[in-house]
C-alpha cells in the first residue's frame, strides 16, 4: 500500500469513503473516541440498482437532501488539535469534519468496523471541510457552521506502518474555537 494513501483517508472517510484501509486484524479495535454514535432507525433502503466499485459494499441509507439542506455549509466556528498515533505526531495528514447525519453516521460505523463503503454522493462533500496537518501533528479547520461533528484523522502506525483512523464526534457553537485532539 502507497504511503500517501493513508494520509488522504480522512477527507474522503467523512465526505464517503472514498479511500479505507484494510479490515483490521482480529486482534485489533478501532473506537470512537468520546461520545458513541447513538442507536438509529433501521437504513432506509435505496431502490435504484447502482454500480459498486470492487471490495466496498453498497450503502444502506440513501442521501437524505433534506436532512442535508437544513444544514448550513459555512459558519464561525473553528477547531484546532493535533493528530497523533501510538503517541507520535502525524505530520502532513488529512484531517476532515463532516456533520453529524444519518448518512455520514453511516460511513462511520462502517469505517470504525473497517469496511469500505461505495463512495458518497458528491452532495455531502459540500458540507465536509478538510484540512492537513503541519510538521508537528497540528491542524486547524476554520469557517464550520455550529452543530454536531465527526472530527476525523488517519495515519500510520508507527509500530506496525498500518493506517490507523480516529473518528471524535465535536458539538460546536456559532464563533467558538474547540481545541480537539485527535489520538489513538
Amino acid at each position: 500500500m502507497k504511503r500517501w494513501i493513508p494520509m488522504l483517508l480522512p477527507a474522503v472517510l467523512l465526505a464517503g469513503c472514498e479511500i479505507m484501509p484494510p479490515a483490521p486484524t482480529p486482534t485489533e479495535r478501532i473506537e470512537v473516541v468520546d461520545r458513541e454514535v447513538e442507536p438509529r432507525e433501521a437504513p432506509e433502503r435505496v431502490e435504484a440498482p447502482r454500480e459498486v466499485p470492487p471490495g466496498r459494499v453498497a450503502r444502506e441509507v440513501a442521501f437524505p437532501a433534506e436532512e442535508y439542506a437544513a444544514l448550513e455549509k459555512q459558519g464561525s466556528a473553528v477547531i484546532s488539535g493535533q493528530l497523533t498515533i501510538g503517541g507520535r505526531p502525524v505530520p502532513n495528514a488529512g484531517v476532515s469534519a463532516a456533520p453529524v447525519t444519518t448518512y455520514s453516521a453511516e460511513a462511520a460505523e462502517m469505517a470504525l468496523a473497517g469496511i469500505a463503503v461505495e463512495p458518497a454522493d458528491p452532495r455531502a462533500r459540500a458540507y465536509t471541510h478538510t484540512t492537513r496537518t503541519d510538521g508537528s501533528g497540528r491542524f486547524r479547520l476554520a469557517g464550520l457552521p455550529a452543530g454536531d461533528f465527526y472530527l476525523s484523522g488517519a495515519g500510520p502506525d508507527p509500530a506496525s506502518g498500518e493506517p490507523r483512523v480516529v473518528i471524535r464526534q465535536v458539538q460546536l457553537r456559532n464563533g467558538q474555537h474547540l481545541e480537539s485532539n485527535l489520538s489513538r
